[in-house]
């Protein structure tokens, strides 16, 4: 499903985040992921981690992100370790050191510039952001005539893709580089 060099970089991401952000839930990572991914875009027309995100009710989600997340390791065993709180809520812990190889410096920015500036924000919180109106999930949620259904939490999730081309939809250059990527990842 993922190539070696795919898994390493989403491993040492996960790795960076849950030792910059002690305690982090597995609800928050998943919502930090999806953001790295939208600044990224914003920012340069390259994904950070190109992951492919559903409309949920909880907001965008990788699928094969939150499987992993939510049982045993498997594909990320090497990386993290998950353990339960007494209220039930999934802790993501590092396993081993992170290695930068597979980030450039501009990552690396980000990646601090997100553990920074969302370090003390709540899932919830960070539910909300991913949740404005007009974001990709917004949009997608609306298009699809689910939002109400996930609001209502008649519907927990979907097979919706949210699509993150919206994103810089205005900016043809960005655009450009968005689906050059997109063609030769």
């Amino acid at each position: 499903m993922y190539r070696k060099e795919q898994i390493d970089k989403i491993g040492n991401t996960i790795v960076y985040l849950s030792s910059k952000i002690q305690g982090i839930s597995k609800t928050k990572l998943l919502k930090l992921l999806y953001i790295l991914d939208e600044i990224s875009i914003k920012k340069s027309g390259i994904p950070f981690l190109n992951l492919e995100y559903k409309v949920w009710k909880f907001g965008p989600v990788a699928n094969d992100i939150f499987v992993e997340l939510s049982s045993t390791p498997s594909m990320l065993k090497e990386f993290i370790e998950r353990t339960a709180t007494e209220e039930g809520h999934i802790i993501i812990k590092p396993k081993r050191e992170f290695v930068d190889d597979e980030f450039t410096d501009n990552e690396i920015d980000l990646l601090d510039f997100i553990a920074t500036k969302f370090k003390n924000h709540t899932a919830k919180e960070l539910i909300s952001t991913t949740h404005r109106k007009y974001s990709p999930w917004y949009n997608a949620a609306k298009k699809n005539n689910v939002y109400e259904l996930l609001e209502a939490e008649k519907i927990s999730s979907t097979e919706i893709k949210v699509e993150m081309k919206e994103l810089i939809e205005y900016d043809e250059r960005k655009l450009n580089i968005y689906e050059d990527y997109l063609e030769h990842c």
